[in-house]
């Protein structure tokens, strides 16, 4: 494994991610996009943020990389004996930064749309990072866990990460988790697309930027990587050897 090129791929990946992710929910979330003309709604989001996993995948995987993108999965894995240990502090830190630069690109397009809105009418956080529908910190957490752990034992399931439509078929996933499973904490899954797009709120130039709530940002760090350990443990105990 050359650890240089996973790290480029990963931090590539990540940002790509996070880019379309994040793009979309601005588009949507933003005052005077041209989205707003055609009432955009949750499958507007699904659909963004399905294609966007795809396409980040399949850019992971053509530069060399494993295309987790995501430090639960990275963890989880290496949890499992399928991924070193040794790589996974430095290939998380890829993720967390290419999701920071992901935003960071998204922030730059959008300027002129968050200088327009405010607050209440769109300029939140959770452009890029996620918040519960109700706050309840253990419940939120169990959401978490429950969400990551189907989408990470539906990827074990899925086979060699490379072969054919793969990453396609993530970005499904990504939709059916979200249509299923998102309505309540907003479906991190990762604590990359998390934790480095709300660092990148809270300390670039957003114009009229809102509350980024830092106290919840435990949460989707927390629960994705249990949920995706549990989805690790249960496949390696229950798969035909």
């Amino acid at each position: 494994m050359d650890t240089t090129q996973v790290l480029i791929s990963e931090f590539i990946g990540t940002a790509v991610l996070m880019a379309f992710g994040s793009g979309t929910n601005a588009s949507v979330l933003l005052k005077n996009t041209l989205a707003k003309a055609f009432n955009p709604n949750w499958m507007t989001i699904m659909f963004g943020w399905a294609f966007g996993v795809a396409f980040a995948v399949y850019i992971g995987i053509a530069l060399g990389g494993p295309a987790h993108l995501n430090p639960a999965l990275t963890v989880a894995l290496a949890a499992g004996g399928m991924f070193p240990w040794e790589h996974v502090i430095p290939v998380s830190l890829a993720q967390i930064a290419g999701a920071f630069v992901g935003s960071a690109l998204v922030m730059i397009h959008y300027y002129p749309h968050f200088k327009q809105t405010k607050e209440d009418e769109g300029n939140v956080v959770g452009i890029f990072a996620t918040a519960p529908t109700s706050d309840n910190r253990l419940l939120n957490v169990i959401s978490e866990i429950i969400a990551t752990f189907m989408f990470a034992l539906a990827i074990l399931c899925l086979g060699k990460m490379g072969d054919g439509l793969f990453p396609f078929i993530v970005g499904v996933l990504v939709a059916a988790i979200g249509l299923s499973f998102g309505s309540t904490t907003g479906f991190a899954l990762n604590p990359a697309r998390d934790f480095g797009p709300r660092l990148a709120y809270t300390i670039l130039p957003v114009p009229n930027r809102g509350a980024t709530n830092w106290a919840y940002a435990w949460v989707p760090v927390i629960g994705p990587i249990i949920g995706a350990s549990a989805a690790v443990g249960l496949f390696l105990a229950i798969a035909p050897k």
